[in-house]
């Protein structure tokens, strides 16, 4: 269900705006730092169609990047080759420049967005590295490209490499063809787990580093996890196995996040209300105390006024 990936496309980087960049620059041979200001425009346009209703589309995303000059981008996320997709590209694309475009003085501008798509799955002998637009008007002829960006190009140590962030989430696209082997063979699962674990420890030294921050890291995980339920859906195997790696992954981050928000509290009050919140996840009494770094006296006070 293709919905899954696009909602996984679009969190991230409507949350994460900034892991888009190296993306950008890869895609349209930019040279943007991370830290110019991104402005998101409405995703849903009205497209007109002579002798019917207008029919409303919705593009993944429509942004603004404000670096030396301001530059519009158009991104789709796509998960497997369509023929029709050149079509429906323009169809926004055209929408896109008709929606921030302007008249003065009876004359109409409109500025057609930097247009990408990024694609989960490809075929290698047939999906190129770029569409063409080529548009012939009174005025003259006009023809230029709109890149592909293929993420299963891209290996682990690439992605980390690049700082290429917002392609974790997708990662898991590289392993589909592998996902029977998976469910048949234990060991084979168990070094998918492994690589997995990999990509949590070094997300963990980006953050450690300062490249991403913990929020960036809870949503990476969680989208994650999110895009591998639903493309796995077919092999519980492989689902109940991989949900022991990233659920761990995203209650370590839940954990300390709660950790992290008592620590203005006063010691006592604070360490009682991380154990207790702690406890909500799911966690168990022991490995609670711990995180909380309370005593056994306040373990009890704790859940004495819970059980109140």
């Amino acid at each position: 269900m293709a919905d899954i990936y696009d909602s996984a496309f679009r969190t991230v980087l409507n949350d994460c705006s900034k892991l888009m960049i190296p993306i950008i620059n890869i895609s349209f041979g930019e040279r943007y730092t991370g830290n110019e200001k991104i402005i998101f425009y409405p995703n849903e346009h009205f497209i007109d169609q002579q002798n019917a209703p207008d029919e409303k589309r919705i593009t993944d995303t429509n942004f603004a990047v404000y670096g030396t000059v301001r530059k519009i981008y158009h991104w789709e996320c796509q998960s497997t080759p369509d023929s029709r997709m050149l079509i429906r590209l323009f169809e926004y694309d055209e929408q896109i420049a008709l929606d921030q475009g302007e008249i003065v003085k009876e004359v109409l501008t409109v500025e057609f967005p930097h247009t990408a798509v990024l694609y989960l799955r490809y075929a290698k002998t047939k999906t190129p590295d770029a569409y063409k637009y080529v548009i012939k008007t009174p005025g003259g002829r006009v023809e230029y490209d709109v890149p592909l960006f293929k993420t299963q190009q891209y290996t682990l140590d690439k992605i980390f490499e690049k700082k290429l962030f917002l392609l974790i989430p997708f990662y898991i696209f590289s392993k589909e063809a592998e996902f029977s082997m998976y469910e048949a063979e234990p060991l084979k699962l168990e070094a998918l787990k492994n690589e997995y674990m990999e990509i949590i420890e070094r997300l963990d030294q980006m953050v450690q580093e300062g490249w991403l921050s913990d929020f960036d890291r809870s949503t990476l995980l969680e989208t994650a996890k999110e895009v591998m339920d639903e493309i796995a859906k077919k092999y519980q195997v492989v689902v109940k196995g991989m949900d022991q790696i990233m659920g761990g992954a995203l209650l370590e981050t839940n954990a300390r996040k709660i950790k992290n928000e008592g620590r203005v509290e006063g010691f006592a009050e604070k360490g009682i209300k991380i154990f207790l919140n702690l406890l909500a996840t799911g966690m168990s009494e022991n490995e609670a105390q711990c995180l909380a770094e309370i005593d056994d006296e306040l373990v009890k006070i704790a859940l004495k006024s819970r059980d109140m």
